[in-house]
């Protein structure tokens, strides 16, 4: 047997940074009621690592509806996913000490969308509209068309005459970005469009393509929430239908293996190390590798 790791796999700097942040202000902070603005990071293991440290998450929702426990003086972290613009004047309101852990690639879509908006474009985004990173951004637009891939991208009704910018989630997959691009060229020459995947993002997915490419079996390590662990195992699966996705290793499944087998093993930008760690030793230690 051997196991074989992608090249590119783990914590990505968003992810890091608002890990991160929440150990300091742990620290740093010590009077008010601690709070997470969602899932940190789309990872179950992470989230309650920092509750172990004190933080409480919250829910988006029970703000908009008024059933927080949020009151003047506490501390909210906003998580790596950011935001919408109606949380952020909420939390304003309630006289909230603030921190924001929002990805430094979400932010800059974010910028460029206000900014093509205030130019007159109307904005095309790809990527899934219910999720958190999707949703913030969007929320600081008013003329924002989304869809989920090329086949709605098709269906719609694009006018030639508009202008229109087109972004995208940060980890939308790049070889379906590109089919999208090469669409968009060709049919329509107003639309100006800018490439803001999370180069970590790229990296993880060629490096999950390369490694299902030459090994018997791929095991993605990623929350079943998590966006990008979720592309990994799509990529892994165009290459090699053996391709699995598991949250850590209590779900890991030894049967699928056998001892003549080359394991390939990838993980999302949100999956730490102790994880990946756990699940290749459980892979070693049933097998006596």
């Amino acid at each position: 047997m051997e196991i074989l790791r992608a090249e590119k796999m783990g914590f990505c700097f968003g992810v890091k940074k608002a890990v991160e942040t929440c150990y300091e202000i742990s620290k740093k902070e010590t009077e008010g009621n601690k709070y997470i603005l969602g899932m940190v990071v789309h990872n179950k293991d992470v989230v309650k690592e920092v509750e172990k440290i004190g933080f409480i998450t919250i829910d988006e929702d029970d703000i908009l509806a008024g059933k927080d426990p949020l009151k003047k003086g506490d501390i909210i972290i906003i998580r790596a996913h950011g935001t919408t613009a109606q949380i952020v004047d909420r939390l304003k309101e309630k006289q909230v000490k603030i921190y924001d852990a929002t990805c430094i690639f979400v932010d800059k879509i974010k910028e460029i969308l206000i900014e093509r908006e205030e130019l007159g474009d109307e904005i095309i985004f790809i990527g899934d509209k219910e999720h958190p990173e999707v949703k913030g951004i969007i929320s600081f637009g008013k003329r924002v068309n989304v869809f989920k891939n090329l086949e709605e991208l098709k269906e719609s009704k694009l006018s030639s005459s508009k202008r229109y910018s087109v972004l995208t989630q940060t980890t939308l997959n790049k070889s379906k970005f590109l089919e999208i691009k090469e669409y968009l060229e060709k049919h329509y020459s107003n639309a100006q469009i800018f490439d803001r995947i999370c180069g970590a993002t790229s990296e993880r997915q060629e490096a999950t393509k390369k490694l299902a490419k030459i090994c018997d079996i791929i095991v993605v390590i990623g929350d079943l929430k998590s966006s990008n662990s979720k592309k990994l195992l799509e990529v892994a699966l165009a290459e090699n239908p053996k391709s699995y996705l598991v949250q850590n290793e209590k779900e890991l499944d030894l049967s699928i293996f056998s001892k003549d087998m080359k394991i390939g093993i990838a993980a999302g930008a949100s999956t730490p190390e102790d994880i990946i760690k756990k699940i290749e030793n459980k892979i070693r230690g049933n097998f006596n590798v």
